[in-house]
């Protein structure tokens, strides 16, 4: 089974994993780690998540920012845990593939081309219909 720690700056991964909840109805594989809220440290909480993964268990950690502090730490673990896997720059779309996807365990290349998709979802939105606005938002949606 896939295993999801997310840890952010703030309470980004909780927020996360809030919208998860309300999309998806299940948060049940996914840690989360909100740092720098108090003095805690955020190592003890990802040793107990690797600790609480069964050996058939697949980890991949998720992080907000590349080379934030919250991601060095998470890289350092990795070379205890060389077949978990760390995604940073996290979004919505991202996680919601993950966590949706039923492949019971994902490749490195799967993880990739998750990453791309999640990349695809973010774009520039512009109003393009001035004369009817609500007509066009009714669309929308």
């Amino acid at each position: 089974m896939r295993k999801f720690l997310i840890a952010s700056h703030g309470r980004l991964a909780s927020g996360i994993a809030s919208s998860c909840q309300i999309l998806t109805g299940s948060t049940e594989n996914i840690t989360v780690i909100d740092a720098y809220l108090d003095e805690s440290r955020i190592e003890p909480k990802i040793e107990a998540f690797f600790n609480a993964l069964n050996p058939e268990d697949q980890a991949i950690m998720m992080s907000d920012l590349y080379g934030g502090s919250v991601n060095q730490v998470m890289a350092r673990v990795l070379a205890d845990h060389p077949d978990a896997f760390l995604i940073t720059g996290i979004n919505l779309a991202l996680v919601l593939e993950l966590i949706v996807d039923k492949e019971s365990v994902l490749t490195k290349e799967q993880l990739l081309e998750v990453i791309s998709m999640s990349r695809e979802a973010m774009q520039l939105v512009e109003w393009e219909n001035e004369e009817a606005p609500q007509a066009a938002a009714d669309d929308f949606f």
